[in-house]
């Protein structure tokens, strides 16, 4: 029954991307900073990048079944590195995670290491992830973002107010801000046209959540608009956190796919 549901939200999708077959409850429409546990599976398209000894580094997202996206600052070696899908509770070892190996990493040839700009790196799987009610991928941004104020969730095993690295994947919900708003925050300059941001509402994204998605729904179907890219060092939630605007580099990101 659980394949048939999947297969219809798959179809009703039309694009068989951004529709969990595990629905996500989000309170509040409610580091991960002041997040909650996540619905196991309710993110399929959540990433875990581990080293060989299975400590978790960055998050990432699944676009589509060879292929997943992340931060270049996360800088992913595809040797030292693996794509772990499926993974709610970091402490189980009866999940029916994927261990995926990376074929190769390839970093927006933009990217800037002083100021975080361009923050991309997409990652080709060495094998095909397998679809599953628990692993399926998010839809990316087209040319527009949704407006300031919009409430989006973002996703990761990051610092939170109690721990380093939680058990559970956590989530939470956070408005996206203008970025004039933003610009008031941070400054004139160090937020350009690839970035967006969101928070400042109480909750944030902190370190470990890198390179995670911040997603959007709409009628349905949940749209990936940032990647965690910066923010404060202590994760301050009066803070917006600044994100890779997914919008602004969907064509590299289309491009290097289609020609990889």
């Amino acid at each position: 029954m659980l394949l048939m549901l999947s297969c219809f939200a798959l179809v009703a999708s039309g694009l068989g991307c951004g529709v969990p077959s595990i629905k996500p409850q989000v309170s509040g429409y409610n580091k991960i900073v002041n997040g909650q546990n996540a619905v196991s599976g309710s993110w399929p398209w959540q990433v875990s990048l581990q080293d060989t000894t299975g400590f978790h580094f960055c998050g990432g997202s699944l676009i589509n079944q060879n292929w997943a996206v992340t931060a270049a600052h996360c800088r992913v070696s595809p040797g030292r590195h693996r794509v772990i899908l499926g993974e709610h509770d970091r402490q189980s070892n009866s999940e029916q995670i994927q261990v995926i190996s990376i074929a190769r990493a390839i970093t927006h040839p933009y990217y800037n290491t002083q100021n975080f700009n361009n923050d991309v790196t997409l990652l080709r799987l060495s094998s095909p992830a397998k679809m599953s009610p628990r692993v399926s991928p998010v839809c990316l941004a087209s040319s527009s973002d949704p407006p300031a104020g919009t409430r989006c969730v973002t996703t990761g095993w990051g610092k939170t107010g109690q721990t380093s690295s939680p058990r559970y994947l956590q989530q939470t919900s956070l408005p996206l801000l203008s970025s004039a708003q933003c610009r008031q925050y941070w400054g004139q300059n160090k937020i350009s046209d690839a970035m967006i941001c969101a928070g400042a509402s109480g909750v944030s994204s902190c370190q470990g959540d890198s390179g995670g998605p911040l997603v959007c729904q709409s009628g349905g179907v949940w749209s990936q608009v940032g990647i965690v890219s910066w923010g404060t060092s202590d994760c301050n939630v009066r803070t917006p956190a600044v994100y890779a605007r997914v919008s602004y580099l969907r064509r590299w990101i289309d491009q290097t796919v289609a020609s990889n």
